[in-house]
């Protein structure tokens, strides 16, 4: 009894720190920031540090679509942050940190983007948005992570989400293999690819949620990004799976390719 009462003290506690932390942005979207979404007992200083988030949200719609966003940087740097294209469009943007290497090992981040997506279906109901609308989006290294946790349905299934309840995934220029970050942790060179557990390429299946794949010029990329994801989609097919979508962003490189990619990424939403 007295477990079930400190467990609703908390939830009443947390929800009054999230009201009392919101402001008002854009003439009309909520704003709440460093949320801590590891929730577990016990955490880390640097989960403390690192596994934090904000939302952005519309204050007076209810019911609206919201995209998770992890941010690049080759899982080694980064910071969250609110893309501005994504910003007034009648969604919820949740931005998210995550620790980094080398200061933690593989699979860590991997852990806390799983905690962020399933905080997300927990909690986004108490900014007004619609859990079964709930995509997971980042770029480059945070479009790998989004990759990982929404076909390896180990991670979510640790917080008990399925990870076929995301809406869609959306990343623009992931890595498909096992990320050069996770190689490098074992002395491989950049050059030399691997496939295994670590590999979004390991776990297709033709089951997952929608997935929609942008990439830069196939020219402009990072050492054959664009040819990673095209094979991608295409065992995706093979695989079986029906909503799989691959663009390819003429003239834009690697770090410059996500503004033309969040247009089709918000038409995806719709």
């Amino acid at each position: 009894m007295f477990a079930s009462k400190f467990a609703e003290a908390e939830a009443i506690l947390a929800s009054v720190s999230r009201e009392l932390g919101k402001r008002v942005i854009d003439g009309g979207y909520h704003l709440t920031t460093e949320l801590l979404y590891r929730e577990e007992k016990g955490i880390s200083a640097a989960q403390n540090q690192r596994c934090r988030l904000d939302v952005y949200a519309p204050a007076g719609k209810k019911t609206f679509s919201t995209v998770v966003w992890f941010h690049g940087g080759g899982l080694t740097q980064g910071e969250r942050s609110i893309p501005l294209a994504l910003r007034n469009q009648g969604i919820a943007v949740v931005t998210v940190n995550y620790r980094l290497s080398p200061g933690v090992k593989s699979p860590a981040f991997i852990e806390d983007a799983a905690a962020a997506i399933a905080w997300t279906f927990k909690h986004i109901a108490d900014f007004g948005g619609d859990p079964q609308r709930i995509f997971v989006s980042g770029h480059s290294a945070g479009a790998y992570l989004s990759l990982m946790c929404g076909l390896d349905k180990k991670w979510l299934a640790k917080h008990d989400v399925d990870a076929d309840r995301i809406a869609g995934l959306i990343p623009l220029s992931p890595q498909v293999i096992t990320h050069f970050t996770i190689r490098d942790e074992r002395g491989i060179e950049e050059t030399q690819p691997i496939i295994d557990d670590f590999a979004p390429l390991f776990h297709i299946r033709k089951d997952a949620p929608p997935i929609l794949l942008i990439t830069g010029d196939r020219e402009k990329e990072l050492m054959g990004r664009y040819d990673e994801c095209a094979y991608f989609w295409r065992m995706l097919k093979l695989a079986g799976h029906k909503q799989t979508t691959l663009h390819e962003l003429d003239g834009f490189d690697h770090g410059k390719m996500p503004e033309p990619a969040f247009p089709l990424l918000l038409k995806f939403m719709e």
